[in-house]
């Protein structure tokens, strides 16, 4: 199956202007369903990059989640790089403009041209309903893009999914364990990992190194993750290389 990936969107972002939210709560969002995220791409408000980068991830048929950069101010590039990587036009959307007209409606405001816009689309898109003020996002082909804006992008994702990946969730259950292993070389542990991928082929092995402090000695998180019924007998493997090296360890 195809990857999940992210595009995070956004020179405040990229300046360091305002730190990123989106990124943990994507990955406790798919946690919650059984998915994991494979890549996440952060890009400033940069009309022919965004379009190259949109192209890419296009091409790659990946399901793509981008946040940011709908709207209608200068710096809001996402709508338009969408179409031209995708090579189609931008049109108003039948279904954004009911959106649209129906909440400037209860607002009781006047609705212009500008703001009428927000619902241009590439050809061939479809909306992202937006529970918090009506104004959607879109979806074309499997890439789904929504606001910034935390409160309206998440439920708007959670839609997505579980209005069209349902069948995905849990698809690949997946676990892990560790031990931390103390005063270990990373070097020392590769041809040991290395190992462990090939014996239990439904499993990754990681290492994570702590340089130490005074309070905690150096030491590296090793463990596996992947198919649950292989990772006991993996990292039982795991115990006895490191045991084997001569290191000392403790589970995790």
């Amino acid at each position: 199956m195809k990857g999940f990936g992210a595009l995070i969107i956004g020179d405040e972002i990229t300046l360091g202007r305002r730190e990123d939210k989106h990124f943990q709560k994507l990955v406790e969002i798919f946690a919650a369903r059984g998915l994991v995220l494979d890549w996440a791409t952060y890009i400033g408000d940069d009309r022919e990059r965004l379009t190259e980068t949109l192209r890419r991830s296009f091409a790659s048929e990946d399901v793509v989640f981008s946040f940011g950069g709908i709207g209608n101010t200068p710096d809001d590039h996402t709508r338009q790089a969408a179409a031209a990587a995708a090579g189609v036009e931008l049109k108003l959307h039948p279904d954004a403009e009911r959106e649209i007209k129906a909440r400037f409606a209860e607002l009781k405001f006047e609705l212009t041209d500008l703001q009428l816009a927000l619902g241009n689309f590439p050809a061939g898109s479809s909306i992202i309903p937006n529970p918090y003020n009506r104004i959607p996002g879109f979806t074309l082909g499997q890439h789904h893009f929504v606001p910034g804006f935390p409160q309206m992008a998440w439920p708007m994702v959670e839609w997505v999914l579980d209005s069209f990946y349902s069948w995905r969730f849990n698809a690949r259950p997946s676990s892990e364990a560790a031990i931390l292993v103390w005063k270990g070389s990373e070097g020392a542990l590769i041809s040991l990992m290395r190992r462990i991928e090939t014996d239990f082929p439904q499993i990754k092995a990681f290492s994570l190194p702590f340089l130490g402090t005074k309070e905690i000695q150096r030491h590296i998180e090793l463990g596996v993750r992947g198919a649950p019924e292989q990772v006991p007998a993996a990292m039982e493997a795991i115990k006895r290389g490191v045991a084997d090296l001569g290191y000392a360890f403790d589970d995790k």
